[in-house]
């Protein structure tokens, strides 16, 4: 038995400096090679590199494609200002819903303008501003419509119409629009504006126009040709009025505010009238 102990004991012994002498050759290989080392490193490292999951990859697919300003990604329009990670393009607005003729009335109105050698685009869709373009902090888009909500709680439901065709331009003459303007319900809009700029000033972003001129635009064209489309304004304004049932009127039910931030659309319902 205690030569069988001796046995093991020295067996271990000669294992033990089996494996340093082998650790020690396989480090003298290392630093004999280092570029060998470095290559196996890296294959190590990249076969225990674990996917990002797609779920992951496309969280803020969102916010990268609206990194881009090649203007000819949308059709030819140039932004206000400039995009920065983090802000958000915001305005807030009562959409429209068109009635049955306003489709072939909007296609009447951009063939004649065609005639005059201008191409109009229609909108992708139809609204009604309440405010201005701004920019709005992406950790301000929860504090910012919990605002809009609280104040908008006891806005009560209303309906304006428009019937004159009017030429606008936006403020940097990158754009110009034809759009209706609206003939009644300015005083109620003008309220609301009051409730929006509140929210707006709050975040110290900009408010309303000081004397906005309420309109549903139609569609646009690139640069400001508001005196071109001005010189055949009353043509176009015909089309509006010589429908066979009357003189065309946009009627908009003004039941439901929206803002859009980013890719996000927040919704307020207005209170029903009495």
């Amino acid at each position: 038995m205690v030569a069988m102990l001796v046995v093991y004991s020295s067996s271990s012994e000669e294992e033990g400096d089996s494996k340093v002498n082998m650790g020690r050759r396989q480090e003298d290989d290392s630093n004999a090679h280092p570029a060998k080392k470095k290559r196996k490193i890296e294959q190590m490292s990249t076969k225990t590199k674990l996917p990002v999951p797609n779920c992951v990859l496309s969280m803020f697919s969102n916010e990268l494609d609206a990194q881009t300003e090649d203007s000819s990604l949308h059709g030819g329009r140039i932004r206000s200002f400039k995009h920065e990670q983090g802000n958000w393009a915001t305005y807030i607005y009562l959409p429209y819903n068109p009635e049955e003729e306003f489709s072939s009335i909007l296609e009447e109105i951009m063939s004649v303008a065609k005639l005059h050698g201008i191409d109009l685009t229609p909108q992708e869709e139809f609204h009604l501003s309440l405010s201005q373009t701004v920019v709005l902090r992406h950790h301000w888009i929860q504090p910012f419509t919990q605002k809009l909500k609280a104040e908008l709680a006891h806005c009560r439901r209303f309906q304006v119409t428009a019937e004159r065709l009017k030429v606008y331009c936006n403020a940097e003459k990158t754009r110009t629009f034809i759009g209706v303007e609206v003939s009644t319900g300015n005083n109620k809009l003008m309220d609301i504006v009051k409730v929006v700029d509140k929210a707006m000033t709050e975040f110290q972003m900009k408010t309303f126009y000081k004397d906005p001129s309420f309109h549903v635009s139609l569609a646009w064209c690139i640069g400001d040709l508001t005196a071109q489309m001005n010189g055949f304004l009353n043509e176009l304004q015909s089309i509006m009025d010589d429908q066979e049932d009357g003189p065309f009127t946009l009627s908009l039910n003004c039941e439901e505010l929206r803002c859009r931030t980013g890719n996000k659309v927040f919704r307020f319902p207005l209170c029903p009238e009495n």
